[in-house]
């Protein structure tokens, strides 16, 4: 299985991890749960207005804000990224909070994982789960004290559909349903990341 070199993303990544969504056809740039529109203004943007959101997400990771936060993973020892993870603190993914499956999941020090992008010619070869083992890793110096997972559950998701993460991953590193909404579950890290 190909090795993976798991990073926290930073302003000069910016270039290369635009990339990465442009080789998926990917026009959300990571926005989704930043925009404060209506679910069809969010459509038009994607549609119409994807450099809105590439500039948007270019603009947050020079600042260095927490809306851009998240891991890239490269194969081991090159510098094109293959593999994204939005790992931002709870407070700065509101739209995940304002979604009915997850109201009320407000607690402090805990960090959400937003979303993965995964190249298409790396899918199944192991970079959502290196991004995830980094996850928990550097969580901790971030702040967090618990990790906080809303993958998908519908039969037949193609990979594309994954994107807030395969909840067999999130099982194998021992996360456990905390919320079992049906089709949207919520999988918290299974003990504080301090006690790791």
């Amino acid at each position: 299985m190909t090795a993976y070199d798991v990073t926290l993303a930073a302003a000069d990544d910016f270039e290369e991890l635009a990339a990465l969504f442009a080789r998926d056809h990917s026009p959300c740039f990571c926005r989704y749960w930043h925009f404060t529109g209506t679910n069809k203004e969010w459509e038009a943007r994607v549609a119409l207005e994807p450099e809105r959101n590439r500039a948007e997400l270019g603009e947050a990771l020079a600042r260095g804000s927490d809306e851009a936060r998240g891991l890239l993973a490269r194969p081991q020892g090159q510098r094109t990224v293959v593999g994204w993870m939005k790992l931002a603190p709870q407070r700065e993914v509101t739209k995940i909070l304002a979604r009915v499956p997850y109201r009320g999941l407000e607690a402090p020090d805990t960090f959400s994982i937003g979303c993965f992008l995964v190249d298409p010619e790396y899918r199944r070869k192991g970079v959502a789960r290196a991004l995830l083992e980094g996850a928990i890793a550097v969580a901790p110096s971030l702040g967090a004290k618990t990790l906080e997972a809303y993958p998908r559950v519908f039969d037949g998701l193609h990979d594309f559909e994954m994107w807030t993460g395969p909840v067999e991953l999130f099982r194998a590193f021992g996360f456990e349903v905390v919320r079992d909404q049906p089709q949207y579950p919520v999988f918290p890290s299974p003990r504080p990341l301090s006690q790791r």
